[in-house]
Order: C-alpha cells, then structure tokens, then sequence
C-alpha cells in the first residue's frame, strides 16, 4: 500500500496538556527522538501556533524562535514545521522568524469557512519553498461540499495539502469517510486529517480518513493534546502497519518516545467529563482548561458553559467569551436538570 505520512504535533498541539510549558530539554530530547524514529515532519511551538503565546491563550515558557531554534539542532532528516493562524500569527512578527530559525514545513490553519483568510500567509510560504499545508478547523461544522470549496481555495493558493481537523473530537468515521472522499475526489492535492480523541474515536477516524484516500495523518506521541487528547502517534501507526501499509518508521523506537520522554513531561489521552461533554457539543476542545477555570471561577457547571458555547457557535479563537458565558450563568437561577439532558449537546 501506499505510504501515509506522519506529521507529529507533540511539541505544539501536545504543548496544551502542560500548559505550553515545554522546556528545552523536552524539546531537544523530543527532537532527537523524533529524528531516530523517521518522523517525516516535526511541528514545534505553541499549542495555537506561531504569535498565540498570551495571557489570553496561556504563555509559552520559552519563545517560538528559541523553541524552533533548539528543535532544529537535533534535526537533520526530519523537517522542523510550526502552526500558524493569520490574526495569532503575521508574516514579519512571526513567519520570518520561524523560517530564519529553520523552519521547513507551514501548516497554516483556519475556521473552516474562513480559507480566505490563509492567502497571504499559504501564498507566502509556498513562495520560499516551504513545504506547505493548509487546515480547516471545526470541521465538522459545515458540510463535506462547503468544505470543498474552501479546500480549493487553500490549492489555488499554492499549499501541498490540505487537512480536515477534527478541533471538537466530534466525528464519527462515517462523517470522516465522506468528507475525506470528497475532498480526495475534488482536489489534485494530498489530503490529510488531524483527529482529537474527546469521543474515543481518534483512532477509528484516522483509519477511515484513510481508508476514503488520505495520504497524511496529524498524530501526537502518547495522544498528548488539547482536551481528551489526539489520535496517538504509535498506535495508529501499528494499526497502519498491520492494515499492511508499509511506514518508513522505526515503531520501536516510536515506542520508547512515548514510554521514555512524553510520559516524562504530561498525561497522555484521558476521557473526562468536560472533554466527552465538548466531543458531543461539538466545542473546541483546546477550551477546556479555559472551561475549568471558569467553571471553579464562577461556580457554575461546566457543562452548561458548553451547551452554551455551542448554542453561540463560538469557535477557536474566542476564548474570552467563555468568561461571558459563565458570569451569565452566575448571575441566572441555577440550571434546571433537564439542560443536562443529551439533547441539548447534540
């Protein structure tokens, strides 16, 4: 079979489960390790990307340049990539510098229905020789047709691909297999998918999103992620060996960064109840610490903070409206049970 490539987001999208507090260390060590086991394509920074580090979204402990900077030197065959969403991230401030630093491969990402938004930063890239790729977020939110259309726009703009991420952990495979097969119909690009685990589904999704023809998957070691987590980088590259694709990976060695440096530094993929609940709403999931927070701020419950997030549609990026949401729901009569019910997160 043909080969899927492994893009590894442990030091960004990972960097939510510590609180983007990486160390150098961990970079480095993560690093080298990443380079031993073959990784194609190694994604550093903050959990939001390039330009995210704030009190808002949560500060990084070491800079986007000083981390890109020390993930670089234990590099040689892996390329070093960073995340980047125009509005967090400019080109001078931040894309510059990621690229004096070393940097090979962009993922440049939007909300899904706002691909317009990419041009000048996926044009950009493309232009010196960066390997490129552009993603929908929340892409659940709209339909697999509205979403060939933005994903044109991401292919006209010059990127190699283009990835449906799954930001709420709310697809089932059947959603993944249709929205894949479309993209994969529709574009003469590779298409690619970055799943979250809040459904216990991260696994299944990335085997259907291959199984409909994408050619890349967005995996983290031991799962590490925002919320419950995202598809864990070795198992699905043994349930990939197993379907008999064949990898130009060390597993073993995937194997021993998992159980040697991640297990170190954060908890891996855990189910709890804010991330389940979010998985059903269809609620970024990087808002769970934000959720938490609010939740013991303004003693309300967290989940009526979700079925409000979803009832406002609020999407990454607007984490400040949570505190709205709550101070709302402090200041209301307390929550009849029934706005527990599933119906009001589904």
């Amino acid at each position: 079979m043909n080969n899927v490539i492994i893009i590894d987001s442990t030091l960004r999208d990972g960097s939510h489960a510590i609180a983007h507090q990486f160390t150098a260390k961990n970079i480095s060590d993560y690093a080298k390790g990443a380079e031993g086991a073959g990784i194609p394509i190694l994604v550093v920074g903050h959990g939001n990307g390039l330009g995210a580090s704030s009190l808002q979204l949560g500060m990084s402990l070491l800079s986007d340049t000083k981390m890109l900077k020390v993930a670089k030197k234990e590099l040689k065959k892996t390329k070093l990539g960073a995340f980047l969403i125009p509005g967090f991230g400019t080109i001078k401030n931040d894309l510059d510098p990621a690229i004096a630093a070393g940097c090979e491969a962009m993922m440049v990402a939007s909300h899904c229905t706002e691909a317009n938004i990419m041009r000048q930063h996926i044009e950009y890239c493309a232009k010196r020789g960066l390997l490129t790729y552009g993603i929908l977020m929340m892409s659940h939110m709209i339909s697999a047709r509205e979403l060939l259309t933005q994903a044109k726009l991401i292919q006209e703009y010059g990127a190699r691909g283009v990835l449906l991420m799954d930001s709420a952990g709310a697809y089932l495979p059947e959603d993944v297999s249709q929205k894949i097969a479309t993209l994969v119909s529709g574009l003469s690009v590779d298409v690619g998918f970055h799943a979250h685990n809040n459904l216990g589904m991260a696994i299944a999704n990335s085997v259907a999103a291959v199984k409909a023809g994408a050619k890349i998957l967005d995996c983290t070691s031991r799962g590490l992620g925002a919320g419950a987590g995202n598809c864990q980088l070795e198992v699905i590259v043994a349930v990939l060996l197993k379907m008999g694709y064949k990898l130009d990976l060390d597993f073993f060695k995937l194997m021993d960064n998992s159980e040697k440096i991640i297990s170190k530094i954060g908890q891996g993929q855990v189910i709890g109840s804010t991330s389940l609940t979010s998985g059903l709403a269809g609620v970024f999931s990087g808002f769970a610490p934000h959720i938490k927070k609010a939740s013991r701020k303004f003693g309300v419950d967290a989940r009526d903070i979700l079925i409000e997030l979803k009832k406002r549609k609020v999407v990454a990026g607007q984490e400040d409206i949570i505190i709205d949401v709550a101070m709302n729901l402090r200041n209301k009569k307390k929550a009849k049970k029934e706005d527990y019910s599933i119906e009001a997160l589904l």
